[in-house]
């Protein structure tokens, strides 16, 4: 029983085959294939999710629908040092709600920016870009991604970091990965882990969305 009470406060803690059984249900991702794939039949909720891709656009658009989705209810989406800003009228058209959405600038502090948005209980959800030479440079500290998983169950919030490919040789504690690319208007999605099923599928979805273009260059 003990052991019961600990895992039970240790959301974080991965069950095995126990997951399966009792993944508790996230948001639909807007793609019937993909959430049938996924043990929440959705995006895992209250977790840390990363997209390992060269192709921003591509990324933005297999998040769009969900993103859409959530900012029609009362709380913030963030996205926290964006390559570029996206193009407004483009994700407007996709039905998301540009007066929810906040982008803020954070340099080499995006993990902390990420964190305290999580765990403000504010967000719906909160994006982060950590580029090649983020990585190269190892600008975050150690045990970042897990203070985000961490940080995302305690807010109750989605906490998507986007990433280089070549991260996927490198540890995580994350719910949900996914390496993402473009195939013309379609993305393909290979899912890498995802905690409580099983990786190695490939998805072809189609994105209904031409790769997100920038309104300006960052400041």
């Amino acid at each position: 029983m003990q052991l019961e009470q600990l895992l039970h406060q240790r959301p974080d803690l991965w069950r095995g085959r126990a997951g399966e059984r009792s993944a508790p249900a996230g948001p639909s991702t807007g793609f019937a294939a993909l959430d049938r794939a996924l043990p929440w039949h959705g995006w895992p909720p209250a977790s840390l999710s990363e997209i390992l891709t060269t192709h921003q656009g591509a990324a933005l658009a297999l998040a769009l629908p969900m993103l859409a989705a959530a900012s029609r209810r009362s709380r913030w989406l963030v996205l926290v040092d964006p390559p570029c800003v996206p193009f407004a009228p483009a994700l407007a058209a996709r039905g998301l709600d540009l007066s929810r959405l906040l982008i803020v600038r954070a340099g080499a502090d995006t993990a902390w920016a990420m964190e305290q948005a999580l765990r403000s209980s504010a967000c719906a959800v909160v994006l982060g870009w950590q580029g090649p030479e983020q990585e190269k440079r190892r600008q975050w500290p150690a045990g970042s991604l897990r203070r985000l998983q961490l940080a995302a169950a305690a807010g109750d919030a989605l906490s998507i970091l986007l990433r280089a490919p070549g991260a996927a040789a490198q540890p995580s504690p994350a719910a949900l990965r996914l390496q993402v690319e473009a195939a013309g208007d379609a993305i393909d999605v290979t899912l890498l882990k995802q905690r409580g099923g099983r990786p190695g599928a490939r998805i072809r979805v189609g994105s209904g969305l031409s790769p997100t273009g920038c309104s300006r260059s960052p400041g």
